[in-house]
């Protein structure tokens, strides 16, 4: 499975998608400066890494979603390559426009930063085809803007469709940021570009403590290779 991983001003955690994929797949992926127009031949997959893309400015992942790679990432994607994007990735993913809604800020105005429990929601995606519907998962959160909102129709469709691809495990009564239906990461129509706020990256090996995200890349490798 050939990778790639985009790198914008601010990421600080494409050093660590890096490092996953190369675990698992066994290949060094590609580093794909933002300011390319092209991206390598034959990939198998595009990852947007977590971090704060130009310092957030404007809105998180706006200018991203605007540097001069995206419409490559935005024509691999319909073309079908599967694109991933994690925490800031998926700011980025929505405001290019490949997946719905937005992430404000979280409900209580403070920074995340500890794991978080999620269930699966849907096991049809080449992300989550190795787990198991409602397996839970612990998985490092990290992140301002992770409160997912879209409107009624948006979100009646997401779930009718079964695109909601995890939802967070109510702590006491409430999710970690507010997010709307508890939704954590969600497919676009075609079920090829995965946002989700958590990281499995910093899941895949015994070393940091939790494997739990691993699952997610072994099931690509599996689909793409």
């Amino acid at each position: 499975m050939r990778a790639a991983v985009i790198i914008f001003p601010g990421s600080n955690c494409d050093r660590d998608l890096i490092c996953a994929l190369r675990l698992i797949t066994g290949r060094e992926p590609a580093a794909v400066w933002h300011r390319e127009t092209a991206l390598p031949d034959g990939l198998d997959l595009v990852g947007v890494p977590g971090g704060f893309s130009y310092g957030d400015y404007l809105r998180s992942g706006a200018m991203a979603a605007r540097s001069p790679i995206m419409p490559a990432v935005v024509q691999a994607a319909e073309r079908g390559v599967p694109v991933l994007g994690i925490c800031n990735g998926f700011q980025v993913l929505t405001e290019a426009g490949l997946l719905p809604g937005a992430l404000m800020r979280n409900r209580d105005l403070k920074f995340l930063g500890r794991k978080v429990a999620l269930s699966v929601a849907t096991t049809d995606s080449p992300f989550t085809r190795a787990y198991a519907r409602g397996q839970h998962l612990d998985l490092p959160a990290a992140h301002h803007d992770g409160n997912y909102f879209a409107d009624d129709d948006t979100l009646d469709r997401l779930e009718g469709e079964d695109r909601v691809a995890f939802r967070y495990v109510r702590e006491q009564g409430q999710n970690p940021n507010g997010s709307q239906r508890d939704i954590a990461g969600i497919l676009n129509d075609r079920r090829n570009v995965l946002g989700l706020m958590p990281h499995p990256e910093r899941a895949v090996d015994p070393a940091l403590g939790n494997t739990d995200g691993r699952a997610l890349f072994e099931g690509l490798v599996t689909v793409l290779a």
